[in-house]
């Protein structure tokens, strides 16, 4: 049987240091922000500051961030990028004995994140917990070899959802990789198609409303920006307005099932192809185009939109400013590829047998993501 015992029984945890931005430099050693945690994309800052060892991160470290976004940056990592000096937010734990495996222990905290976040205070998003807080709460510890065998079985588990997510990533890129094959890239246009702005091939490119609604208990189900995710809508937003709002919404934007969605704000460029005959109304983050299915099909403009060309295309200002927000005349006037109808079937016949291959492995995912989560529950009740 395990014994539970406090966070700050086991180990110390030491706090970053609070750079401040004139600080920030373009070499020197890295600065480990929040962001860097989980995604090796952000890049870092820099500093060539002489600093106290105590702020120093080396490869293999466990790091804490006690400030940020749950289920993204809030929680427990292992750094496995280069030696860097460690930013505020976040601490670096240093076990008080050799009676601790790490893998077992990164584990066992993220298990009880339910916990610290119900101890943690901030807004819908963003979350933090107090130094003082995190150290009372509790986490299993059993022997050090039954720590390794939970821990071994845990990462077996994990190593199985790994390979699914890699999979799909796989199935994407291959989607995109096909794409550029076979019409290039769309916007430098190298093999010559025909090309023409968005709002030719549309019979309406129009927005949400820009008045928030009056949200009901129940009713028509309301979407945003946020709401698209994957190349997906994700429907089941909970957010509702009545009847009679709806019927006046829809007299200017009326989405229908095939219309493609995109974001305006928010998850600036993110699209979707509308898949289930639903009523429902949008909100100006959300622009609604409604394509000429005689001149294009939306599978094969979903594709071309999501491009990573595309995208850099149509979220940067002529000078390369990143913008925050996407304005419907420069929707309107996107230039685009127009192959005929026929080429453009080809590929979506190619990205629908994609599709389905994705579908089945993100089913296999969520079942082995139901094995993990129950695995979790049974390794810390002590019952694994």
């Amino acid at each position: 049987m395990s014994v539970w015992r406090k966070l700050g029984e086991i180990a110390e945890f030491v706090n970053g240091r609070a750079f401040k931005p004139d600080e920030w430099e373009e070499s020197g050693v890295p600065i480990i922000r929040i962001q860097n945690l989980n995604d090796e994309s952000k890049s870092f800052n820099y500093t060539t500051k002489k600093l106290p060892d105590t702020f120093k991160v080396n490869t293999g470290d466990i790091l804490f961030s006690w400030s940020g976004t749950p289920g993204t940056s809030f929680g427990c990592f292992r750094w496995s990028r280069e030696t860097g000096w460690l930013n505020q937010h976040i601490f670096n734990v240093k076990f008080k004995n050799d009676n601790i495996f790490s893998e077992y222990f990164i584990r066992s905290v993220n298990s009880q994140l339910g916990k610290i976040i119900d101890q943690a205070h901030g807004g819908v998003g963003l979350k933090h917990i107090t130094k003082k807080k995190l150290l009372e709460i509790e986490i299993p510890l059993p022997s050090l070899p039954e720590q390794k065998r939970i821990a071994a079985i845990l990462d077996a588990a994990d190593a199985l959802r790994n390979q699914r997510r890699q999979s799909i990533t796989e199935l994407d890129l291959l989607l995109q990789s096909t794409f550029l094959e076979m019409f290039g890239d769309p916007v430098e246009n190298p093999k010559g198609w025909e090309m023409c702005k968005l709002e030719v091939i549309a019979n309406k490119i129009t927005d949400g409303t820009h008045k928030t609604p009056i949200y009901t208990e129940s009713g028509i189900e309301f979407l945003s920006a946020k709401d698209i995710k994957n190349s997906k809508v994700q429907w089941g937003t909970g957010k509702f307005i009545s009847q009679e709002e709806h019927n006046q919404l829809i007299k200017r934007c009326n989405p229908e099932m095939g219309d493609v969605l995109m974001a305006k704000s928010g998850s600036l460029g993110a699209v979707a192809i509308i898949d289930k005959n639903h009523e429902f109304s949008l909100f100006e983050s959300l622009c609604l185009i409604k394509s000429r299915k005689e001149l294009i099909d939306a599978n094969f403009l979903l594709a071309m939109l999501s491009n990573t060309s595309m995208q850099k295309h149509l979220l940067e200002k002529n000078k390369g400013v990143a913008i925050k927000h996407l304005h419907l005349v420069d929707i309107r006037n996107l230039i685009i590829l127009l192959p005929s109808l026929n080429e453009q079937q080809h590929f979506v016949s190619f990205s629908k047998a994609i599709e389905r291959q994705k579908t089945r492995l993100q089913a296999h995912l969520a079942e082995l993501d139901t094995l993990f989560a129950s695995l979790q529950q049974r390794a810390f009740n002590g019952e694994l």
